[in-house]
Parts: structure tokens; sequence; C-alpha cells
């Protein structure tokens, strides 16, 4: 009896998630007639880097540029009577695993790859994968069983400006979580900086304007998981330093940043805070609770 010809074949792939969909692609006809969506990537070519692997492979399947994260997870499959290319064989495969990004504003997914192996790309909703509604390859399965979101911590530092009974805001742009959402001027404290040297560069981007930094006001903190500006799955943890402050009188806010996470700077009126008219996050609310009464009589002078 002739022994069953063994096959092994090393292969990279990608799970890339984003705003609760991850990206897959369909096997194409020739590899299965059932409706079967696996994790972009493929075989590894003799000599290419895993990392290149998965970049080429997501080029070819999904038509999108992904960065590869620093670590991988391997998954064995072996499969004694395989039936590959019109024969039975011994197969043994080994899937090499990262976690991979793609920026928000990438075009759709499409297959460039011809005659290739998958038929279609999409983002498919991660909630139906993990109920089962999309059918897909024990790898998504395996894979999504092991991810876990990039945990980032990030400190910040905002400015509470109050102005004849308006507060100055700025609103987040696409390219941030919140997008359309106000939040008061400030960003993430660089490293080896002083938070106070924070606020004053973070507002001239974002507001165009010099300021005045005043004192610590409140710390306050948010826990979520989402999508980055870069793309990435990441379980975030913000810590937020609140100062009071002022800007000159004279002083006309306007985004100076080209291409950030604010897309609109204004002095708003409290009462449209108050009143939920506007769309602001908890930071301003926290931030203006713990003025008060020091927010009737207004910020230091500038």
């Amino acid at each position: 009896m002739r022994a069953v010809p063994i096959v092994q074949r090393v292969a990279a792939y990608a799970v890339i998630i984003r705003d609760g969909r991850i990206l897959l692609s369909r096997l194409s006809e020739s590899v299965t007639p059932e409706e079967l969506w696996t994790l972009p990537g493929g075989g590894i070519d003799h000599g290419e880097h895993p990392r290149d692997a998965v970049v080429r492979e997501v080029h070819e399947e999904t038509g999108l540029a992904v960065v590869v994260g620093e670590t991988a997870r391997v998954y064995s499959l072996h499969l004694p009577t395989a039936w590959r290319d019109g024969r039975r064989v011994d197969a043994h495969s080994l899937r090499i695993v990262y976690d991979g990004t793609v920026p928000v504003d990438a075009p759709e997914p499409r297959v460039v790859e011809v005659d290739g192996s998958t038929a279609e790309a999409a983002w498919v909703s991660l909630r139906d994968v993990l109920e089962g509604t999309i059918p897909v390859a024990t790898l998504v399965q395996e894979a999504l069983a092991d991810h876990q979101p990039v945990q980032m911590q990030r400190v910040a530092a905002y400015l509470l400006a109050i102005r004849d009974d308006s507060v100055l805001l700025t609103r987040i742009s696409p390219r941030g979580f919140h997008t359309g959402s106000w939040t008061l001027p400030g960003g993430g404290v660089d490293h080896g900086e002083r938070p106070r040297d924070t606020l004053i560069r973070e507002v001239r981007e974002e507001c165009g304007v010099y300021c005045t930094v005043g004192d610590l006001l409140a710390v306050d903190d948010v826990h979520f998981a989402g999508t980055a500006p870069s793309g990435r799955h990441e379980d975030f943890h913000a810590i937020h330093l609140v100062f009071t402050g002022s800007v000159p009188d004279d002083a006309e806010p306007r985004v100076q940043e080209v291409d950030g996470t604010t897309d609109a700077v204004a002095w708003v009126p409290l009462s449209a805070v108050e009143d939920g008219t506007l769309p602001v996050l908890d930071v301003v609310r926290v931030a203006l609770a713990a003025a008060s009464p020091a927010a009737a009589e207004g910020a230091p002078d500038g």
C-alpha cells in the first residue's frame, strides 16, 4: 500500500479589528464550494519573512496596506487525509497569526489577486462571527479566542477656560474615537514633558492661541475599548489632568493642526452644555462641576 504524501505548509495571517468589525476573506469555489470566511493571509514564500508575507498577502486579498504588530501566535492543524490538488495527502499547516491595523480612512476592501484562493474581502460584524452567523474557518475562531486589544494608557492635560458664560471647547474630528463630540482643549503629555507645557503646546495646535495655565482643578479618567486614529483596536485608559486657565481677551480661536483629531474650536455657551444641547465628553462636565462655584467667578486673568 502506497503511503499518503506528506505536505507541510507555513502561512501567515492577520487579525484586523476595527469598530466592531473584523476584516475577512471569503474562500473561492476552487477551495471550497461552501461559503467560508477566513483571516486574510497565506503561504510564506521561501526566504520571505512572515511579517512581509502578511503585508503582501493582505494587500493581494483585500487591497489594503496593513501595519503588522510585533508579536504573533502560532496555530497547528494536522489533517492526515486532506484533499489537495486532486489527491489525498497527509497535510500539516502551521499558521502564524499577527495582530494588524489599517488606517481608519482606508478604502473599502477588494480582492486584487487574480485567480487566487479568495473571492471576496469584507468588514464583517464581529458579533456575527462570534455568534456563528457567519461561517468561518476554525483559524478565525482560534485567533479570536486568543486575541486581546492592545492596552494603551494615556495621560493628558486639559484646559478649562471660561469667558462671559461660555467655555472654550474643541470638536473631535473623524480621526478621533468620539467623532463629533466636544471636549476641552488639550491632549497627551509627551514623555518627559511637564503637563503645563503640554497645555500651552496643545492649545496652540488646537486653538491657535496662547494660554495661561492656572491650578490643577480635577483628575478624571475614562476606560473603554475602541479604534484608535491609527486603526488599532485598543483597550484604552485615559487619565485627564484638568487645569484652570485663560486665553487673551482679543484672541480668536481657530484650529491650527492639520489632519489631527480636532476639526473645530469655539466658545460654547455654558447653557448648551448644561441642557445637553451640545454633545460633550464627560471630562467637560467633570471640570465644570469641580469649578463650581469658582467657574461663576471666571478663570484666572490671562
